[in-house]
């Protein structure tokens, strides 16, 4: 934001909520300095701002906001800061700012005591680790033979499961294999737009979705108007739909009945 970068972060708060509709709150767990400098320096084509400080400091600054204009929409964001959190403010897509902070969710090594966010399996995979750390490996329980000189993992590995602590045994045996495991990046948690708040899964929702889910509505408002007899919009064109089928079955049976549109079908049945 021109104007507030030197600013204190009561002024660089107040000024986000005056001049972005919509903000985003999201976790950087495990996320670098430089990393949040390229996500910066991303976001900035977009006219996107990242706001984030101490904890403490955000909620004292939501909670004298609200003392001083109640309702203010800032303090819906209060419950929202804990842990490692900050906020997104754009006037943009929200669908697009989404993408970019995607694109910036870079792969990491698997560090020790870190808490694992997936499960990680080992491939089964000819490794660049010579006979002599054969040991080091059967200490892992991992099933290897001896090609060409080289360690060879015959089968793959559960090494860690979500929510388990790394090892400095795992640890090692990735990087001996040159794996990165894990990947970190800014994670949405939820959305504001327009004085409410939305879980972030809202994003992934696209126009087919939605038309998608609109037509499976109207299907069942439809079928439930003509079970119970009575006539709705939804209802109609298959009401008028079924009427002219009935129309036509009597014109077709009756030779001295008849109306322009069942003609058609009369000479074809007449063939």
């Amino acid at each position: 934001m021109a104007g507030v970068s030197n600013s204190s972060p009561r002024v660089r708060s107040v000024a986000c909520f005056a001049a972005f509709l919509n903000r985003r709150a999201w976790q950087c767990d495990n996320v670098g300095s430089l990393q949040m400098q390229q996500i910066r320096l991303a976001l900035r084509p977009l006219n996107t701002t990242l706001l984030m400080g101490k904890n403490t400091m955000m909620r004292k600054i939501i909670a004298e906001i609200e003392e001083e204009e109640p309702g203010h929409p800032f303090a819906q964001m209060l419950p929202l800061v804990k842990g490692n959190v900050g906020f997104v403010f754009t006037n943009n897509d929200l669908a697009q700012v989404k993408k970019v902070l995607i694109s910036n969710i870079v792969p990491a090594p698997a560090k020790v005591g870190a808490v694992a966010p997936i499960d990680v399996v080992v491939p089964e995979q000819a490794t660049d680790c010579d006979p002599g750390q054969t040991a080091f490996f059967q200490a892992l329980g991992i099933a290897t033979k001896i090609v060409k000189g080289r360690i060879e993992i015959t089968s793959p590995v559960d090494l860690l499961k979500k929510g388990d602590k790394v090892g400095n045994s795992e640890a090692m045996l990735l990087q001996k294999l040159d794996i990165k495991p894990f990947s970190y990046g800014l994670v949405i948690t939820d959305v504001y737009d327009n004085g409410s708040i939305f879980d972030a899964s809202v994003l992934d929702i696209t126009p087919e979705d939605l038309m998608f889910g609109f037509s499976e509505a109207l299907g069942s408002v439809a079928g439930l108007s003509l079970a119970v007899g009575i006539p709705t919009m939804a209802s109609v064109p298959n009401s008028m739909t079924s009427a002219f089928k009935t129309l036509v079955s009597i014109a077709v049976e009756c030779d001295g009945y008849t109306f322009e549109k069942a003609a058609a079908y009369k000479a074809a049945v007449a063939k």
